[in-house]
């Protein structure tokens, strides 16, 4: 079995020691390097060629966002998990690296004698499968390019002798039952255009949200909500990143307030947001209730609540993600006759969540980032819109 190559950078001694020890224990990992800071990472990458780099955000020399940045220059998929202290600096510097092209992120455990145990522990069960996940992820991606590039060297000759047309690869739209359960119209929207549009990710979703709200020429006609795996003080800071951005504002979800068209509210980490309408207005409500697919905030719980209040009339978004978070709330919204769309594996940094909706059968359109915005606006467009 092919191991997975872990380069590890970190101006810590310690804790470089503790990352190795604990990913000596997964037989399917080695150790590739280590680096102390950014610019020894950058020249470790071309002598080590790794398969996935831990980043410690504080370095000398070069920091970790630094050393991202000009990394993605060149690497565009090379995962990138960063490791920083779960302070609010360290949170707002995380933010800013999985906004600008990190893969994920884990909080930095304790280096100290009496947190060595708890050190492990994280490591070994968040580090480690988001490694193995980006791993196989990217191992796919090259499969699938080699495979490629053989298929057009054995039908070259052929070509040359004859030429070919090829079609283009079509993202996946509505089938037939679907666009007539819509009542899609010819004027350039659909009959029953959306009012409410909710959005999971994890996994690449600073990143995808990011560029999803920065194609936004206007506000949307609707609310939007929003549910990121991201621990607590993360979410906010987010929500900032994302309405310096774009045109739509973004706040951390509230207890009990009302929300509002135009308006985007992302679950604080740590509580599931769910959604209830009591009258004519949409309440938000958070809570602490267990975790559901070992995540709280999770796509499921708000996607089950908004089918209650919205019914036919909810759009929900899958992005990046690792894991099926997102799957039974997205049947629940099927059922109730409303749309799903799922980010396709090419520009996905996992494609889990929205893989797991896709190959369910459940998605009304499977299309790359870029063309996400533009199909959410023609959803919930109440006005005729060109396509």
């Amino acid at each position: 079995m092919e191991k997975v190559r872990v380069l590890i950078v970190d101006d810590s001694a310690v804790m470089r020691k503790i990352i190795a020890s604990a990913l000596q224990k997964e037989p399917s990992i080695e150790i590739a390097g280590f680096a102390a800071n950014g610019l020894q990472a950058i020249e470790a990458i071309q002598t080590c060629n790794p398969d996935v780099m831990t980043l410690d955000i504080e370095m000398p020399e070069m920091d970790g966002l630094t050393a991202l940045r000009e990394i993605r220059k060149d690497n565009k998929y090379l995962p990138i998990i960063m490791f920083s202290s779960l302070t609010h600096k360290g949170a707002q510097a995380a933010v800013m690296a999985l906004t600008a092209g990190a893969s994920d992120y884990v909080g930095k455990p304790a280096n100290t004698a009496g947190g060595i145990d708890d050190a492990f522990k994280v490591l070994e069960t968040e580090l480690i499968p988001k490694i193995i996940g980006l791993a196989k992820r990217v191992k796919s991606r090259r499969a699938r390019e080699g495979q490629s590039a053989e298929n057009q060297k054995s039908v070259m000759p052929e070509a040359l002798k004859k030429p070919v047309a090829i079609k283009p690869i079509i993202p996946i739209k509505p089938d037939s039952f679907v666009a007539r359960a819509l009542g899609k119209a010819t004027s350039g929207i659909l009959a029953k255009p959306a009012e409410a549009v909710c959005i999971g990710v994890s996994t690449g979703g600073p990143e995808a949200l990011m560029q999803l709200f920065g194609a936004f020429n206007a506000p949307l006609s609707v609310p939007v909500f929003i549910v990121q795996h991201m621990p607590a003080d993360f979410t906010a800071l987010l929500a900032a990143r994302l309405s310096a951005t774009g045109v739509m504002t973004v706040k951390e979800a509230e207890e009990g307030e009302i929300a509002e068209i135009g308006m985007v509210y992302i679950a604080p980490g740590g509580f599931h947001m769910t959604l209830s309408r009591p009258g004519t207005k949409t309440i938000i409500h958070l809570n602490t209730e267990p975790p559901e697919n070992s995540c709280r905030p999770a796509a499921d719980v708000l996607f089950r609540t908004a089918a209650q209040v919205y019914g036919h009339s909810l759009l929900a978004v899958i992005l990046t993600g690792m894991g099926y978070d997102g799957l039974k709330g997205s049947q629940v919204i099927k059922e109730k006759g409303g749309q799903v769309i799922a980010q396709d594996e090419a520009t996905s940094v996992i494609w889990g969540m929205p893989g797991a909706v896709a190959q369910a059968g459940l998605a009304d359109g499977v299309l790359p980032i870029d063309q996400i915005a533009d199909e959410i606006v023609f959803r919930t467009r109440k006005k005729p819109i060109s396509r």
